[in-house]
């Protein structure tokens, strides 16, 4: 479980929650929920123990028995001794370890079988056996199975694998692991339907407590019955689903605007009473001051209306006129050593197009697109962009974002050449205030997936190639991203596995992978995104 008291959290000037008290109990599931930029991430660092530098807090949060957490970005190289996904697994509970210094005593003791020798193996296998070793494989098969991975992948550097390969293998470590709480940041992103649903019966299954961090609404509405909303620095806690807790806000925010204006009707009724009694009969002058202190006790007790989130919109600039085919793909191929991921894809776009690129995790879809944009050069075949083409590149894990400079430093100055430009652009997309001066890598995931679109924006191209865009963004703003780019007039190719977010975004094309068939859009297609 988990316990808050009088919780306080700072970064930089900006006051993230205030005086918070609050409790994940034994066996809830717990849906921490606000808008991008709210700082749940941050409070979510503050629990674990693992605050950012400039992360300052004050009261205390405790985890109560042990605790597994499924960060938001995955370790670059994985938790355990060897860099491939089955170690990293084995971490979970120590088996990595373990298991490397039970091989190392096996090997002492086959040379030397000195009872201290035995006894040392005696005693690595027992706690090998007691911490499920032998059983590891099989556990971790069942795991891959549910979540759509081929187990061999878990064998594979994971460096190697793609963004919802190694999400998974992030999730069979956590589930491995088996911990009395578990605290999941964004644990369905990249995750296709099925795996989504066999994740959501895991979790409702799952005997512990959960704190869970999700814009997955289907998430939220079937595995957790308590959501902590934050928002303007405070902590409010409903019960029930996520479907109750908009209602319950709702009737709150409704009531506590009621109650506010009927105060305010009849402060201002008394006030005036008041004043036409000063400066009368000292009885009347009596009954005026009366008055007063009424007023007072009123304005000291008036109910504090909470301000409502407004809908998010963001627009991109008309940029410059295209050719008439902005690019065009020939006989693309990629391959990694022996594994052949694209092979002769062949299609083109014509200006104002927008192209879905839909497929399996390990389709190759981020490779194509990093082909498109030209951070890797394919294997064979070739990408030829059209006359007075700008390509705008938005990578899945944000590598665009230059991490060794502020928010405000990432935006290009060429165009936009005045600092209050800038950050007029950076406002447009929820990046409001000293969050320019911040280092990116202080931002939450959905904060720097809109400082990504803020750079596209500032490039001003006319071609964009966008994958996953929409990771780690609250409701509201996905929703305004489908609706920027149906109402952009430049071309683009996207890779989404969010249905809303296509069908807002009104796709023209589909390119279907590892078939390699360009066909025109049809909307029975939005259940091949989220079977991606």
């Amino acid at each position: 479980m988990i316990v808050g008291s009088s919780l306080t959290i700072e970064i930089g000037d900006r006051t993230l929650l205030r005086d918070a008290s609050f409790v994940v109990g034994a066996g809830e599931k717990v849906g921490l929920v606000g808008r991008n930029g709210t700082g749940k991430s941050t409070f979510i660092s503050v629990v674990i123990q693992e605050p950012g530098r400039n992360v300052r807090s004050t009261g205390s949060a405790a985890i109560r028995g042990t605790y597994g957490y499924l960060p938001q970005v995955p370790e670059l190289h994985g938790l355990g001794l060897e860099p491939n996904g089955f170690s990293h697994v084995l971490s979970g509970r120590g088996l990595d370890v373990l298991d490397d210094a039970l091989g190392k005593a096996r090997t002492q003791m086959a040379k030397d079988p000195s009872t201290e020798n035995i006894a040392l193996f005696s005693d690595l296998e027992e706690q090998f056996r007691e911490n499920g070793g032998y059983e590891a494989e099989s556990t971790m098969a069942r795991l891959a199975d549910g979540l759509g991975l081929r187990q061999e992948l878990l064998l594979e550097d994971i460096e190697s694998l793609s963004g919802g390969q190694r999400r998974r293998v992030d999730l069979i470590r956590i589930l491995f692991q088996g911990p009395e709480t578990m605290i999941l940041d964004e644990p369905t992103n990249h995750l296709d339907r099925p795996a989504k649903k066999w994740l959501m019966e895991e979790l409702e299954s799952f005997p512990g407590a959960i704190l869970v961090v999700s814009h997955d609404l289907k998430l939220l509405d079937r595995s957790i019955n308590k959501v902590l909303h934050l928002s303007d620095a405070r902590l409010t806690e409903f019960k029930g689903t996520y479907s109750s807790y908009l209602v319950q806000l709702e009737a709150d925010l409704s009531s506590r605007e009621r109650s506010a204006q009927l105060e305010g009707r009849e402060i201002d009724r008394l006030s005036k009473l008041a004043d036409q009694m000063r400066g009368s009969t000292n009885r009347r002058a009596r009954i005026a001051k009366s008055l007063d202190k009424r007023v007072e006790r009123l304005e000291g007790g008036r109910t504090e209306v909470i301000k409502r989130e407004k809908k998010s919109s963001f627009k991109l600039p008309i940029p410059a006129r295209s050719g008439e085919v902005p690019l065009r793909v020939t006989n693309l191929n990629v391959r990694y050593d022996d594994k052949t991921v694209l092979t002769d894809v062949d299609f083109h776009c014509r200006r104002g197009d927008r192209v879905v690129v839909i497929g399996k995790n390990g389709a190759g879809k981020s490779s194509l697109l990093r082909c498109l944009a030209g951070t890797q050069d394919p294997t064979e075949g070739t990408v030829e962009p059209g006359v007075n083409v700008a390509l705008g590149y938005f990578a899945q894990e944000h590598e665009q974002v230059n991490l060794a400079v502020s928010v405000l430093d990432n935006i290009d100055d060429r165009i936009l050449t005045k600092e209050t430009e800038r950050r007029a652009l950076l406002g447009s997309f929820g990046l409001i205030g000293d969050v320019a001066w911040q280092m990116p890598k202080t931002l939450s995931g959905g904060e720097r997936a809109k400082l990504g679109l803020a750079m596209l924006a500032a490039g001003q191209a006319n071609v964009l190639l966008l994958d996953e865009p929409t990771n780690n963004l609250d409701p509201s703003s996905i929703e305004a991203v489908g609706t920027m780019l149906a109402n952009w007039p430049g071309t683009i190719i996207v890779v989404s596995h969010d249905r809303a977010f296509v069908e807002a975004m009104e796709p023209t094309h589909a390119l279907k992978l590892p078939e390699e068939v360009f066909t025109h859009w049809r909307d029975d297609y939005l259940d091949m995104v989220e079977m991606k």
